[in-house]
């Protein structure tokens, strides 16, 4: 069963290489690293190495892992870097995203949730990354400035504490839109403080909720 689960990863890999022309071989080693079966109910191990988002509860997924490749490609991490995720669920994109960076901060609304992550990171053996319950859309001030902000859920407009909350050279990567139409957009702040922003793939994630539901 073992060698099974590493070869659909593999496969996998190679699937994320050619869907997303991603040549950075830190992010697909990083993918490569991360068992996202462990991210997953037993009864999913079947899809976990398929390249498409997969159910969690109350309504949310985790995140298509070539969606999560062009993200992190676009965030272009460096090692000694703290980085904000918004929108944990089971974990999965922080885990990988945590093989890039010093540390990963995570935030989830809800609180089964967040603890089925941190779960999850400590069966990985992941260190790096800690998850907080609460509303990502106001960030996680406690730790700010984050030099890259990933965020895996789509709000209709940018929260501003995100961006507050960005460093200055920092990037961030956001899905906007509502349920029928989202684009992936990426910011730099610049030394002045403002964010210069690319619209870059269309893509489909979960609503953004926050905490006043």
């Amino acid at each position: 069963m073992a060698s099974d689960l590493e070869f659909r990863r593999q496969r996998l890999i190679e699937r994320i290489r050619a869907s997303t022309q991603i040549t950075d071989e830190r992010i697909l080693n990083a993918f490569a690293r991360v068992p996202r079966h462990e991210f997953l109910s037993p009864a999913q191990s079947a899809i976990a190495y398929e390249d498409r988002a997969v159910p969690l509860d109350e309504g949310q997924t985790v995140s298509q892992p070539s969606m999560v490749a062009i993200m992190l490609g676009e965030l272009r991490c460096e090692a000694t870097q703290r980085v904000l995720e918004v929108g944990a669920g089971s974990g999965y994109a922080a885990a990988v995203l945590g093989q890039l960076v010093a540390e990963v901060y995570a935030v989830e609304l809800r609180p089964a949730l967040a603890e089925r992550a941190r779960t999850n990171l400590a069966r990985s053996g992941v260190r790096n990354v800690s998850v907080t319950e609460g509303d990502g859309s106001a960030g996680l001030a406690a730790h700010a400035p984050y030099d890259r902000i990933l965020v895996s859920a789509a709000p209709k407009q940018v929260p501003e504490p995100l961006l507050t909350q960005l460093a200055v050279g920092g990037r961030i990567a956001i899905p906007v839109g509502d349920q029928h139409a989202q684009t992936l957009l990426v910011g730099e702040k610049t030394a002045s403080g403002e964010l210069e922003w690319q619209r870059t793939v269309p893509c489909i994630f979960v609503p953004l909720v926050t905490g006043r539901g």
